[in-house]
């Protein structure tokens, strides 16, 4: 709204014009002495239109340059309003994007994670990241407990006796040896906010591949933690950290009457063994591991410490987390204390041994003996060519005859161990057998039945030069379908040429085949192993029955259990170990194999 002033003699007009309205004007009177010209301020005697057309033309010339200064302003300020829009919408689209990455994902809503719907790990390896690991690691375990030492660093990928090849990649940067649950947790706690790859070691006596360092990062060697925490001999359970050896248990629970019944390998230790699930030559009448461990202290992927159980021999608490982490070969946590049932030892133990001409007289005897419910502690088979590998070694001080052979151990009171050795003995007869022989000492009982016990050592003595290896391997099936197994697969190891024979725990099935070979041969062993692993499985048998998946076992499972349970296993494993640092590519993949990685079924 503009205002304008102007006289005339005695009058005073003031217009007021709107921008949508004609002025409209208004006239007052006014003294003589404040009558003035509009334009110079002074008394003015010129007409009253002459000042109204002046006025009009100050006013308009006015608005005109107003309004050349307000476009020359916007020409001018154009240029940056643009600027300034662009900037409002790129700065808007970082908003929206950054907002969109702050919503969370769809969750996933499916029970299983089928391969395909995996994503690869993405570990951190790189020297940088190790390297600035590493002097974290000296802070927790000290530089004394920390090697990179070549010739160690291989020995904790692979074993000569092991069925998986090492490869130079599957080394690890460092092994560490903490010696506490804590100190444990501490590593763990780094290597999952640096994103690497962990492999757990104890006795090193695998045979799967359990402890390949596949993915590089660090080996966590126990050999530190050793100990025997506490033994309750009223409560018949004792804890135990995981590089505690069963026979050196065994040794100290002997001084309480007391032992530890399941008995794999040699050299095999509590931490392995609760990852395989092992059992051994007394699960026939004892059971398995699974069937010995109460509880245990566990440390998961991120350094989280939980325990599953408390010691107690039964137990309905919630989920059975004991048996879950059982035979999971360190892919869910890393085992670091065990509370471990133990029982009396029996008053007096013998063994028996039995010579038959064929395979199948031998297992007619063990359905007659299992049939007859004669409580014997193990049942063993070892074939002709296993007899002759422990004759030609020379490891014990009896020659032996050279046909397949039942080893019975016996236990109990003397009057009931004399009672199950009569009832054997007819039983074995009524099958054939050429001899029976049973121990009246025990010098004799540990003559015989370290026979049994240096079986694979006696193959590996049979080795021609150097470059040879030795394949074992298990597998077991339907007690009633032992028989066929053993047969179809000796005719099939005579066929391929190489030394092979085969050792069984015939009691529940299960049998190992142990294979001598060199790289050349490495196909036909490994054919060999594969057709061994088809029949069991499609005998309703398994791929193996106590050493365990690893590596070489992985890609059966889906034959033996169904693509869907392993998925399942794998939305267990990546529950727990989200981004799969824990004994990486073990039991599960966790990506899809390389173009002709898996064998054709």
């Amino acid at each position: 709204m503009s205002q304008t002033t102007f006289s005339r003699p005695q009058l005073l007009f003031r217009c007021t014009r709107k921008a949508s309205t004609p002025a409209r004007c208004i006239a007052q009177r006014v003294p003589r002495r404040q009558r003035r010209s509009y334009t110079t301020g002074e008394e003015e005697g010129r007409s009253f239109k002459g000042q109204l057309y002046e006025s009009t033309s100050q006013r308009l010339q006015r608005e005109r340059a107003q309004q050349a200064k307000f476009a020359k302003q916007r020409q001018l300020g154009s240029g940056g309003k643009s600027a300034s829009v662009l900037f409002i919408v790129v700065f808007s689209a970082a908003v929206g994007y950054y907002a969109g990455t702050l919503k969370p994902p769809k969750p996933i809503t499916t029970s299983t994670t089928p391969l395909a719907a995996t994503i690869p790990p993405k570990h951190n390896t790189a020297p940088g990241n190790l390297q600035a690991a590493w002097t974290d690691f000296r802070s927790i375990v000290g530089a004394d407990n920390i090697s990179t030492e070549q010739s160690e660093l291989e020995s904790h990928s692979g074993s000569s006796w092991s069925s998986h090849q090492s490869s130079p990649s599957d080394v690890p940067f460092a092994i560490l040896k903490p010696a506490s649950t804590e100190q444990v947790s501490q590593i763990m706690k780094i290597c999952h906010e640096r994103r690497i790859p962990v492999t757990a070691y104890s006795g090193g006596t695998s045979l799967e591949g359990h402890f390949a360092a596949t993915r590089g990062g660090i080996c966590i060697d126990f050999s530190r933690m050793d100990n025997i925490l506490s033994l309750h001999k009223d409560d018949l359970d004792v804890i135990v950290q995981p590089a505690v050896g069963w026979e050196r248990l065994n040794e100290e629970l002997a001084k309480s009457n007391l032992f530890f019944p399941p008995d794999p390998g040699p050299g095999a230790m509590i931490g392995g063994m609760v990852g395989t699930g092992c059992s051994g030559t007394n699960a026939y009448r004892y059971g398995t591991m699974k069937d010995w461990v109460l509880s245990l202290t566990v440390v998961l992927a991120d350094g989280t410490i939980i325990k599953t159980r408390q010691r107690p021999r039964k137990s309905s608490a919630g989920y059975d987390l004991t048996r879950m982490f059982i035979g999971s070969e360190g892919t869910l946590g890393l085992v670091t204390e065990a509370t471990l049932k133990v029982t009396v030892r029996p008053q007096h133990t013998s063994v028996a041994v039995s010579a038959f001409k064929t395979v199948r007289e031998a297992a007619d005897c063990v359905f007659r003996v299992v049939g007859a419910g004669v409580p014997i502690a193990a049942i063993e088979i070892l074939d002709d060519v296993q007899m002759q590998c422990i004759n030609d070694a020379g490891m014990t001080s009896k020659r032996w005859t050279e046909a397949p052979t039942l080893f019975f151990k016996f236990a109990g009171t003397p009057s009931a161990v004399k009672e199950q050795i009569a009832q054997v003995q007819k039983l074995a007869r009524a099958s054939g057998s050429k001899s029976f022989e049973f121990a009246k000492t025990e010098e004799e009982r540990e003559e015989l039945w370290s026979a049994r016990k240096e079986a694979l050592w006696s193959v590996i003595a049979k080795q021609r030069d150097e470059g040879d290896r030795v394949w074992t391997t298990d597998v077991a099936v339907p007690i009633s379908r032992l028989a066929d197994l053993v047969e179809v697969t000796k005719e099939d190891i005579r066929r391929s040429g190489l030394v092979g024979s085969i050792v069984g725990h015939v009691g529940d099935g299960n049998f190992h085949s142990i294979i001598l070979y060199n790289e050349k041969e490495h196909k036909i062993a490994e054919d060999l192993v594969h057709r061994m692993v088809k029949r069991a499985i499609e005998m309703e048998g398994t791929a193996t029955g106590e050493h365990g998946i690893g590596l070489v076992k992985r890609d059966y499972l889906p034959h033996e259990l169904g693509v869907e349970t392993v998925d399942a296993m794998r939305k267990l494993k990546l529950a727990f170990d989200p981004l799969c640092l824990l004994n990486c590519d073990k039991i599960v993949r966790v990506q899809r194999p390389e173009a002709g990685e898996v064998q054709d079924w």
